[in-house]
């Protein structure tokens, strides 16, 4: 691992922490390595999956504001398990709260969100379901089932040394704690855990006057209670809230008003919103009832629901003796090489950190990197030329939110970076990602655009399972493109 490399002995065992999409993949390529003797999945959860992991249970209760990334580990969620005829066996299931909703569907076509060795979702609606995904993942996982303990929560990683990492378990079915020691740990436990809820002007005190109205969607599963015929804010215009308030506006008062810091790049069919500033302050009885002001000095009185799409926090709580080297303000992760590897020991890596990409096929590319240079097939630049990256990014980008931010086409030239990386690799063997192509990068480009236009199909979508059912060709395209005398353009 470049200047690593003599300061340490080969790796052969390794820990992988989540058996979400990025932990699965990454492992994938672990295991076509056939170099390292362990590959230990830990998943706190009863299947594969990791935030695609639907869970009906209603808490309604969530720190107000909500502005410290570092919470304790989650407390499983207790099911009975029922067999085919819905009779109880006896046996019960751990659970854990995630963001998914009940008609939550994605916001990136099938074209692009398969993995690239999985057959791709083309059967199913172009934006397909969160339980069309579930069970894909499902799918993808069980080739390395094996290697997978469920229901294990890992509480706690401690580096003994450069290279050697004491991984403290808690068997959830049995309260059983233990020990085991690797050479590597990879973190893959995803970043949709710890909402972010800011701390605005009045909020504490507004809350605990109006118990119940302010939520975030971290919580939210379906329309109906509490919004039924009720004045509704959504704080928040990304993925998650335009896709709420599309939702949320069929039962309530109109219009929705959504609060947002800048214009939404997203696709929505909310036909009854009103897009206003920023909510700037809560205010107190004597203003009115249920008061809020927001960034222009409008005032909007008897507000039933607030809820927050404002995103999450990056949280390590099973890292306690590191984290602050990591991660001190939840925003990104500190000391980091390409979004993947720890800086001053790259032993540890990170898995599915950048935001607003197309996950799977990143976490391929990733997952192809840390293999290779774990199995010493690819080198490391030097300490200081892995934190000079750091802070190019952070001179380009700042050191907040913005650093894992690879919004398009910074993803499609990250991931096809990855690859390009891989592939001088020394040596035979292991598995390979795919680079995006000429068209996957035309399909990015119109991603919300085309999702637009689906969501205005209204029910009707569900039968769409192409681009070109709505429009958007891009061979049509390319021919359009051609020049006059005919010379044909590049396609990759």
């Amino acid at each position: 691992m470049g200047s690593h490399g003599s300061e340490r002995s080969q790796i052969r065992k390794i820990c992988v922490v989540g058996a979400g999409s990025a932990g699965v993949a990454a492992s994938k390529y672990l295991l076509a390595e056939k170099c390292f003797d362990t590959i230990d999945i830990f998943e706190q959860q009863a299947s594969f999956g990791g935030v695609w992991n639907y869970s009906n249970d209603p808490i309604n209760t969530i720190n107000i504001p909500q502005i410290n990334p570092h919470q304790p580990l989650d407390e499983p969620i207790w099911h009975s398990v029922s067999d085919q005829n819905g009779v109880a066996r006896g046996a019960r299931q751990a659970k854990f709260l995630s963001p998914m909703y009940e008609r939550l569907e994605t916001n990136i076509p099938h074209s692009l969100m398969g993995f690239s060795d999985m057959p791709s979702l083309e059967d199913h609606q172009l934006f397909p379901s969160r339980e069309v995904v579930t069970q894909y993942l499902e799918d993808y996982g069980e080739e390395i089932r094996h290697l997978v303990y469920f229901q294990t929560q890992v509480t706690d990683i401690c580096q003994t040394r450069p290279g050697a990492h004491q991984v403290r378990l808690k068997d959830l079915q049995t309260s059983t704690v233990y020990e085991k020691t690797y050479d590597a740990v990879l973190v893959a436990n995803g970043h949709y855990n710890v909402p972010s809820l800011p701390n605005i002007k009045g909020i504490k005190e507004w809350n605990q006057a109006n118990p119940g109205v302010i939520s975030h969607s971290k919580l939210y599963r379906r329309p109906g209670e509490p919004f039924a015929d009720k004045k509704v804010i959504i704080v928040g215009n990304a993925a998650s809230g335009t896709d709420i308030a599309s939702q949320i506006e069929t039962v309530s008062k109109h219009p929705l008003l959504i609060s947002q810091r800048s214009e939404s790049i997203m696709g929505s069919a909310a036909r009854f919103t009103e897009i206003v500033p920023q909510l700037a302050e809560f205010l107190p009885d004597f203003h009115g009832t249920r008061a809020v002001r927001f960034a222009d000095g409008r005032v909007e009185e008897n507000v039933d629901a607030i809820l927050f799409a404002t995103g999450y926090y990056y949280s390590f709580p099973f890292l306690s003796s590191l984290e602050s080297k990591f991660s001190s303000t939840g925003e990104r992760v500190s000391r980091l090489y390409k979004h993947l590897f720890y800086i001053d020991d790259p032993t540890i890596a990170f898995i599915g950190l950048p935001m607003k990409i197309i996950p799977f096929r990143t976490d391929e590319g990733q997952g192809a990197i840390v293999a290779r240079v774990w199995a010493q097939r690819l080198e490391l630049p030097s300490t200081l030329e892995m934190s000079r990256w750091e802070e190019d990014v952070i001179a380009e980008r700042g050191a907040g939110k913005a650093f894992h931010d690879l919004s398009f086409p910074k993803d499609f030239d990250y991931h096809n970076e990855l690859v390009d990386w891989a592939t001088r690799a020394t040596g035979r063997g292991g598995k390979m990602p795919m680079r995006w192509s000429a068209k996957d990068r035309w399909t990015r480009g119109r991603m919300a655009a085309i999702k637009r236009a689906f969501a205005e199909k209204g029910n009707a979508r569900h039968g769409i399972k192409t681009l070109q059912e709505l429009g958007f060709d891009y061979d049509s395209w390319l021919r359009e493109q051609l020049p006059q005398d005919g010379t044909q353009l590049g396609t990759s």
